[in-house]
């Protein structure tokens, strides 16, 4: 193999005439060996060709030939002008051009992906990773950047969400700086996720077609940040193949990309999980249908062979949890699994997401064949760089190999572009972000598991003090009168720590600190439910009520509330009536009760379809005001003396 070229020859063929003609004298090359056409000896010895060596010239290195014909012709038009030239001779030639044929130049062709998912608008360091600083957009495309150094045939994906449950510096701005940022990295083709879809349809596309926000002035400040006003949009593509308009019947975004690689075609479809429309906010799909993934990437794979597409990626926002290790696939389980079983066997790789989970797997699929399927955890923390080797005359993946790896921060420079447009970001957010809302004396965190019982109940600290914090803001009789809270644990985006990243560790909580705990500035809505639906509610948390459930989701309550479930109940059938207790007395069944919840879990979000059935609803404050009031109205919250903290829930 050669990697030294002269950039002279580095031009088609037919005008090696010309050059070699009437270049000008130039200095000899000192060569030594004989010539070699890949990794074949041609038995002719390697000579000087006006200042280069023919060896540089044959240009036979990895990924260059987009077929084994091609590297043949150059190498035929190349030794015939040298022959001309008297470089050669006729029978060195026939040596040259008889191992060019027999030479494996051409091929393969390798196709390099730097693939990620789940980055919800972390334009900064979401923290540590294995106890490493990790992350940070700078620090992800200067990452990217290396591995697509590596091959000049590739691309960068995302498998979704990548905008959505933002941190302020992005959501502020309605995930404007995180499309700009991407422009800036240079991904391709983003897969929708179910965040994709938090504010609606429209704003989805005004994401990818660019122009300002219709109301809010905190859109359009590229004057400030150092990009176009208006808002640019993205100059990737968001992928939707399963995402249909129920009116005109077509796919929201395009199901698909192609990318030519040198005369190879590899289609890119794009999709979210079926279930988004139980997770998301009803009003931001409606209109809209989500199809099963396996069978939409199915019907499609005879439409892509017909316009002669052999090899077939999958970037779908669904995935698995292993058991650990972000680079292995022990004893994955989840919807991936299922999904790739049932994939037609001429997809090649899957890349995955939504699950939050690192991975690097081989999973078999409808034929029993193993293939590639990854994840690269979230918010940036991590990055999966995929090859793919295909086979230049059947157009198809013959091998597929991917490594995840740690986005470093001490491991190398970030891309100062990017750095300048988050720090102008970071400064326009400043004011709002570092307002100081309230103080912890010890971390609120999401951790389920009892410290006492040491069992998982599904209760945690922080859900606990957010479920109070909206009882307190619906409680007086003119902002609902409500009795009891309810908080989805999904809407629980990260912790409060004591000391935060990068500050002191004075229990300060900031807004921005807050805000990204709960960054769907979701409203509050109370509603009046009968006992009896309450015990329907609490029993629809939980895997198989309603049959489409699939996740247990376990509800946090407001102080005073409490009850009881058994792990072995059948399905609906978990919690004890007479343990869900409100005050110490058991709920009646017949009796009314007012009851809050946020907007999302309101119109039936999570598959808490009961919801829907609340009557004498009033509308509230955002939850992000209710926990901010609530921070300032406890005082400092210290985990050890708050009232019934992770007491309210009971494991049998």
């Amino acid at each position: 193999m050669h990697i030294r070229l002269n950039p002279l020859f580095l031009v088609k063929p037919l005008a090696l005439a010309t050059l070699i003609a009437l270049a000008a004298p130039v200095q000899a090359a000192t060569c030594t060996g004989n010539i070699l056409l890949g990794t074949l000896d041609s038995g002719v010895a390697d000579r000087d060709a006006n200042g280069s060596c023919i060896n540089d010239l044959i240009q036979d290195q990895p990924n260059l030939w987009g077929n084994h014909g091609q590297f043949v012709h150059h190498v035929s038009h190349l030794t015939l002008e040298l022959m001309k030239h008297r470089k050669l001779n006729f029978r060195e030639r026939a040596r040259i051009m008889s191992a060019a044929a027999q030479s494996n130049v051409g091929k393969t062709l390798e196709v390099k992906i730097a693939a990620f998912n789940d980055f919800h608008g972390n334009l900064e360091s979401p923290g540590k990773y294995s106890n490493i600083p990790v992350g940070g957009v700078d620090y992800l495309a200067a990452y990217v950047a290396q591995v697509l150094a590596k091959n000049p045939n590739h691309t960068v994906v995302s498998a979704g969400d990548l905008i959505g449950a933002s941190p302020l510096i992005s959501a502020l701005f309605h995930d404007e700086p995180t499309i700009e940022a991407m422009n800036r990295l240079g991904l391709e083709f983003n897969a929708v996720g179910n965040h994709e879809f938090d504010e609606g349809r429209e704003e989805l596309l005004r994401m990818q077609n660019g122009g300002c926000h219709p109301s809010d002035a905190n859109s359009c400040k590229g004057a400030e940040v150092g990009t176009p006003v208006p808002f640019e949009g993205a100059n990737f593509k968001f992928l939707a193949a399963n995402v249909v308009d129920t009116a005109s019947g077509k796919t929201l975004f395009p199901a698909y990309a192609i990318k030519n690689f040198k005369g190879n075609k590899v289609a890119f479809i794009g999709m979210t999980l079926k279930g988004t429309p139980s997770i998301v906010t009803p009003s931001g799909v409606a209109g809209l249908a989500f199809k099963d993934e396996a069978a939409t990437v199915n019907a499609l794979v005879p439409h892509l062979k017909h316009h002669g597409v052999e090899s077939i990626v999958v970037l779908v926002h669904e995935g698995g949890v292993p058991a650990g290790g972000y680079n292995l696939c022990p004893g994955i389980s989840g919807a991936i699994v299922d999904i790739v079983a049932q994939l037609d066997d001429e997809v090649d790789a899957v890349i995955s997401g939504h699950t939050h989970q690192a991975y690097n797997c081989a999973l078999p699929n409808q034929a029993g064949r193993n293939i590639l399927v990854t994840s690269a955890g979230n918010y940036g923390r991590l990055l999966s760089e995929i090859d793919l080797t295909l086979d230049t005359r059947s157009k198809d993946v013959v091998s597929a190999a991917a490594n995840n790896f740690i986005v470093d921060r001490a491991g190398i420079a970030p891309v100062a572009e990017l750095a300048t447009l988050v720090g102008n970001y970071k400064t326009l957010a400043a004011p709002a972000a570092n307002r100081v809302i309230g103080a912890i004396a010890a971390d609120l965190t999401r951790d389920t598991v009892n410290p006492k019982t040491k069992i998982d109940a599904g209760e945690s600290a922080l859900g606990d003090v957010i479920a109070d914090a909206q009882l307190h803001a619906t409680q007086p009789a003119g902002f609902g009168a409500a009795v009891v809270s309810f908080m989805n644990p999904g809407g629980i985006r990260t912790e409060l720590k004591y000391a935060q990243s990068g500050s002191e560790g004075d229990g300060n909580v900031t807004y921005s600190e807050a805000f990204t705990v709960q960054p769907f500035g979701n409203s509050l809505v109370t509603m009046t439910l009968t006992g009896a639906q309450i015990e329907t509610l609490l029993e629809q948390q939980f895997m198989g009520c309603p049959n489409n459930q699939p996740y247990n989701r376990i509800l946090q309550v407001s102080n005073g509330f409490s009850y009881a479930w058994n792990a072995a109940g059948p399905a609906c059938d978990k919690v004890d009536p007479a343990s869900i207790k409100l005050g110490g007395v058991t709920l009646d069944p017949a009796a009314s009760y007012r009851v809050t919840v946020n907007n999302f879990m309101a119109d039936g979000g999570d598959n808490l379809l009961v919801l829907k059935e609340g009557t004498n609803r009033l509308g509230g404050a955002q939850d992000i005001d209710a926990l901010e009031d609530w921070l300032q109205a406890y005082g400092v919250i210290t985990p050890g003396t708050y009232p019934t903290l992770k007491q309210r829930i009971t494991k049998n």
